[in-house]
């Protein structure tokens, strides 16, 4: 097709016939054999065209046209719209992709394509990864979106080369696994899919029942000599009392500031927590800035936030030394959707995240919406009257932080 048939193209009145065929194209049918299409939406302007091209004098006379109009649309003969314009079948590809400004592409057989695709990628997976049909089928169940398959594929080979390692002795770092197996230090991070896939093959290589604790993640690779990350994320303890000898129990005695320990310390040289004493943990750093600006001396710990390993770390060693624990953190849906986790998981006791505390922080606590309270395990009144309020009340406010450090304790 030259550029004698672009106004052809360009004449928006034949856009809806030009759309109409580029979807009988794109679903297989082949150019030479589209005999008419139905159309709507096609102005009078664009039949006007069409009936001046394709009615000779024969239909004139006769009174009939070769662009039948009915409710349900217009019905064009392409293959005679053709011959007038001579357009071959491939010609009429051209022109239909220049007037609709998208390529042809043959849906059915692009998705025999995918599936012959992903097919292949399956039979690679089970080829490369024979010991691991649990996660093979995870990966299947999961699928290839569009353009996925040579991302699969690296994910399949990395896994393949991480299996040959395991056990790694001497243990070896995530990060240095991933470089070594992935050129990319970062490809196993657990907070990715291809981190979850890696926790899968641990399980499967050690038989054990997947877990989803951060905290039992990590445990679960360290089976095996991977080491995630110990020395980044850290919780911050305050006056937290250690009747221990190791490191930390000195360092803990001696601090006259927070102290932020990695997981690292609570997992590899662990401190002997003080049993008497009960340890208020808080979600927020600033709590334990309150706590230093009120000369605050009963102990708490900050998790900053949703709980990852070195929090659980932190959660269970207190539990297992016997240390009684309550949690305070924002009153909004994730705040509350923590406190209640630490609360069913470790048996901590809730504090300032009742109605007392709510009513003490008054009608407008914050400017920042509510949003969205957890659907379980939240008092069903708290959760009436913070929806009623519609604002979130933080640990900063007054209300909060007067009942996590009261003055008597100081």
């Amino acid at each position: 097709m030259g550029t004698t048939w672009e106004w052809v193209a360009g004449d928006e009145a034949l856009a809806p016939l030009w759309a109409a065929v580029h979807d009988r194209l794109c679903a297989g049918t082949d150019p030479a054999a589209i005999a008419s299409v139905r159309v709507t939406g096609l102005p009078p302007a664009g039949v006007a065209a069409l009936r001046a091209w394709l009615d000779d004098a024969g239909r004139l006379r006769r009174g009939t046209s070769a662009v039948v109009v009915d409710a349900r649309g217009a019905r064009v003969p392409v293959r005679a719209l053709r011959q007038v314009l001579r357009l071959e079948p491939q010609d009429l590809v051209a022109l239909v992709e220049q007037a609709v400004g998208r390529p042809v592409i043959d849906r059915a057989r692009q998705r025999m394509s995918d599936t012959a695709l992903r097919q292949d990628v399956w039979q690679y997976a089970a080829t490369q990864l024979p010991a691991y049909p649990r996660l093979v089928a995870r990966m299947r169940a999961a699928g290839i979106g569009v353009d996925e398959g040579t991302g699969v594929r690296r994910l399949i080979d990395a896994l393949a080369a991480v299996a040959t390692r395991l056990p790694a002795d001497p243990p070896v770092s995530l990060p240095k696994l991933a470089h070594d197996t992935a050129d990319d230090p970062h490809f196993f991070d657990l907070d990715t899919p291809a981190g979850s896939r890696l926790v899968t093959l641990v399980a499967e290589l050690t038989g054990q029942t997947e877990p989803t604790r951060p905290d039992r993640i990590r445990a679960l690779l360290e089976q095996t000599g991977v080491v995630p990350d110990r020395l980044t994320a850290t919780v911050l303890l305050h006056h937290v009392q250690a009747i221990g000898d190791g490191p930390v129990d000195r360092r803990l005695r001696d601090a006259v500031a927070p102290v932020a320990l990695h997981l690292f310390d609570l997992t590899r040289t662990p401190p002997r927590l003080e049993p008497t004493q009960a340890l208020t943990v808080v979600e927020n750093p600033s709590v334990l800035e309150a706590a230093l600006a009120r000369g605050h001396t009963a102990p708490l710990a900050c998790t900053s936030g949703q709980l990852r390993a070195v929090d659980h770390a932190l959660l269970q060693l207190a539990v297992d030394q016997g240390v009684a624990l309550q949690y305070a953190g924002d009153m909004d849906g994730p705040g509350l959707g923590i406190a209640h986790t630490v609360a069913r998981l470790y048996g901590a006791r809730l504090v300032a995240m009742d109605l007392a505390t709510l009513h003490d922080a008054g009608a407008h606590p914050s400017a920042v919406p509510l949003g969205p309270l957890p659907a379980e395990d939240i008092d069903l009144q708290l959760a009436h009257e913070l929806r009623d309020v519609g604002r979130v009340v933080f640990q900063e406010h007054d209300a909060v932080l007067d009942r996590l450090l009261p003055p008597t304790s100081t």
